[in-house]
């Protein structure tokens, strides 16, 4: 997608949000890392929350829509793929828009799996992809105090807000 140059303001902020059902699988996706889990997800593609939903505050700050717009589930070409794939594009619309990632903070809410041990991974990972340094990457996460669907182990949450800085 050829994305419009417009007037590069200072900064632009966007946030983003997915959800997954859990369904049958021995493993999640999360910011690109698989993680051992008693359930797998019910998605499209690979069902990556955290990359989807980073994805989906990176398209906000830059006014594009949202992931579903870019890699709609109805394309095949999506099926089971790699939610980094996604990413890489997003960050690439991001720079030819003439912004970089001032950071990027995402929470994941879930009962399980637990997250800390795995999050150091995923900023490797998601840091690579969008170009930038490991510390401009929170990954964090919650619970709901066992409310709602992720209370009840019946899927799993992100969401993330992003900086953009214009590119120098």
């Amino acid at each position: 997608m050829t994305i419009q140059r417009r007037t590069v303001t200072p900064f632009r902020i966007g946030q983003g949000f997915d959800v997954h059902a859990f369904g049958p699988g021995d493993h999640v996706m999360l910011g690109g890392v698989r993680i051992v889990h008693a359930h797998g997800i019910v998605a499209h593609s690979d069902g990556d929350v955290v990359i989807h939903a980073l994805c989906d505050a990176l398209l906000g700050a830059l006014a594009l829509g949202d992931i579903g717009r870019h890699f709609p589930p109805s394309d095949p070409r999506w099926r089971d793929a790699d939610s980094r794939q996604f990413l890489r594009a997003v960050a690439e619309m991001m720079r030819e828009a003439g912004y970089r990632l001032g950071n990027a903070d995402v929470t994941v809410i879930c009962e399980a799996p637990k997250i800390a041990s795995h999050a150091a991974a995923m900023r490797v990972l998601l840091a690579a992809d969008l170009g930038c340094q490991i510390a401009d990457i929170s990954i964090k996460a919650t619970t709901s105090e066992r409310l709602g669907f992720t209370g009840r182990g019946e899927g799993i949450a992100a969401q993330a807000v992003t900086l953009l800085l214009a590119a120098t």
